[in-house]
């Protein structure tokens, strides 16, 4: 074993303990940093989103599901979106938590402007990462995967293709997904309120 390091220790090995990290990401526009202007057609989806679902596919029984979901932003030309279910039961009382995802949210620019084209990458704890290709159209959203990458044991996702609008205040989703040998079929689709932002 070398013990002798010309180069000596790294500058980083004594060096004091870190603060904790110094800007702040808000899902509230009234506080924290300005929106970057690349985001504006993205804007009303900014929030924190709490409402019911209903999900399904031909391989599983249909279920009822509550949903959070926070989309933020920390003053750079992205959205950082995090999103987190659980199951209800036919009184509506949480029976078990389901699905987690998060992920970033990118306008396309050309010429350092935005256009209507918009990039995403989500990627959930089962092993499956998406990448999807979009645009907005007013307060809509529609994007299809461009690919889907999974681990060895994550279940055989090939496609995905999700619609969301904001509709009288309220974010609304579709979501359609082809897997283990059927094409894109109705997955999820889910009423959303604003609570934060």
């Amino acid at each position: 074993m070398v013990t002798d390091n010309p180069l000596g220790p790294p500058p980083w090995l004594n060096a004091p303990p870190v603060d904790p990290y110094p800007f702040e990401d808000t899902h509230d526009l009234r506080t924290g940093p300005d929106l970057h202007p690349a985001l504006l057609a993205l804007l009303p989806y900014v929030g924190e989103w709490r409402g019911r679902g209903k999900g399904g596919f031909p391989t599983i029984e249909d279920f009822d599901y509550a949903q959070e979901i926070r989309i933020s932003h920390d003053g750079r030309p992205f959205l950082h979106y995090a999103a987190r279910a659980w199951i209800l039961d036919e009184q509506s009382k949480p029976v078990r938590p389901a699905m987690r995802e998060v992920g970033w949210l990118r306008p396309v620019l050309e010429d350092g402007r935005a256009t209507d084209e918009v990039e995403a990458l989500i990627t959930n704890p089962t092993g499956i990462m998406e990448l999807y290709l979009g645009r907005v159209n007013g307060t809509q959203l529609e994007m299809a995967t461009d690919a889907v990458l999974r681990t060895s044991t994550a279940k055989e996702v090939t496609a995905g293709h999700r619609l969301y609008g904001i509709v009288e205040g309220a974010l609304l989703y579709a979501q359609d997904m082809a897997a283990v040998g059927h094409g894109l079929s109705p997955h999820l689709s889910a009423r959303l309120i604003r609570v934060g932002g």
